[in-house]
């Protein structure tokens, strides 16, 4: 039996948009000899930075980090594809005797990792499809929320794509989402990284703050207009505007402003509701899990961290 302490450790920096989970995770996974995993649904695509919040090299300090840049963002890429390529660099992380941080915001990508989820891999059916994309988003998401209300719950209920892939996958097995094991401190019970002791540490806000960093966020983005630059270059490389719609948020309204669907004005006042309603999505998902610890500032989260390990 290996006496090795990080070969079988996994810690979670997770918690809502603009909460602070990366300026953190450099800090512990600095302090720690960790090294980071990413676990956003868009950073993973290239030419996405702005609008992702993607870390740049610099504010990496140093510290390796895995599924960034690892799509094109003309083709979707999948949770499978996701669970697949993170359980191999958690495995590559703790082999090197390093501390993997699996650091973000997508409950369906954490989940998919955090409890060994198997995501059914269903072929598109392009008939069934055909018929969903007849109906409108309020019905195709009243839909899921009937057949699959877990699912329902973290997905993106602007997003026709998306809705029409859950309901595909829950239609063709017959099977919602699979139900999450809460009941266990911390440990896998199933999939590719059983028997690894995961700590879950969550970044908790008061919403108010998170509306005014949310706010703080954007303007940053929008400064010399660098984010809408960035969805300009996007469309001119051949992501398609209905493409980049689907993405959601920021570049979901980005796209309409380019378009001249929606004044500049509308599109930086959608992107804010958008984001708080995103934020209240999130934690809805996240407070399903009672093995999180909910943490105010990073004292607390190296005392968890220093119990876990030692």
């Amino acid at each position: 039996m290996s006496t090795n302490k990080t070969d079988n450790k996994l810690i979670v920096i997770l918690g809502p948009t603009s909460s602070g989970k990366t300026d953190l995770s450099i800090k512990l996974a600095k302090k720690f000899k960790g090294e980071v995993v990413s676990a956003d649904s868009r950073q993973v695509y290239k030419g996405m930075d702005i609008g992702s919040g993607k870390i740049t090299k610099k504010e990496m300090q140093g510290i390796p980090h895995y599924l960034l840049d690892v799509a094109n963002p003309k083709r979707k890429f999948t949770v499978s594809q996701y669970q697949k390529l993170a359980t191999e660099a958690i495995k590559q992380i703790q082999k090197n005797s390093k501390i993997p941080f699996l650091v973000g915001g997508s409950p369906f990508y954490i989940n998919s990792i955090v409890n060994g989820i198997v995501i059914p891999e269903v072929k598109p059916d392009w008939s069934l499809r055909k018929k969903l994309e007849k109906k409108s988003n309020e019905e195709l998401y009243l839909m899921l929320k009937k057949l699959d209300p877990k699912r329902a719950i973290s997905i993106d209920k602007y997003n026709p794509r998306r809705l029409v892939r859950a309901l595909e996958i829950v239609l063709k097995t017959g099977k919602p989402s699979p139900k999450i094991n809460t009941e266990t401190s911390r440990g896998l019970t199933s999939g590719s990284l059983t028997g690894t002791d995961i700590l879950q540490i969550g970044i908790k806000k008061d919403f108010s703050q998170s509306q005014k960093l949310i706010q703080k966020r954007l303007q940053k983005r929008l400064k010399n207009n660098a984010m809408i630059n960035e969805v300009k270059k996007l469309k001119k490389s051949g992501v398609s505007f209905k493409r980049l719609e689907e993405f959601g948020l920021e570049y979901r309204f980005v796209a309409q402003y380019l378009q001249n669907k929606i004044t500049k004005q509308e599109m930086m006042d959608k992107i804010q509701k958008e984001s708080e309603h995103f934020v209240k999505k999130q934690m809805t998902w996240f407070k399903k899990d009672n093995r999180i610890h909910w943490i105010k500032n990073q004292k607390q989260a190296e005392n968890l961290i220093k119990k876990f390990l030692y």
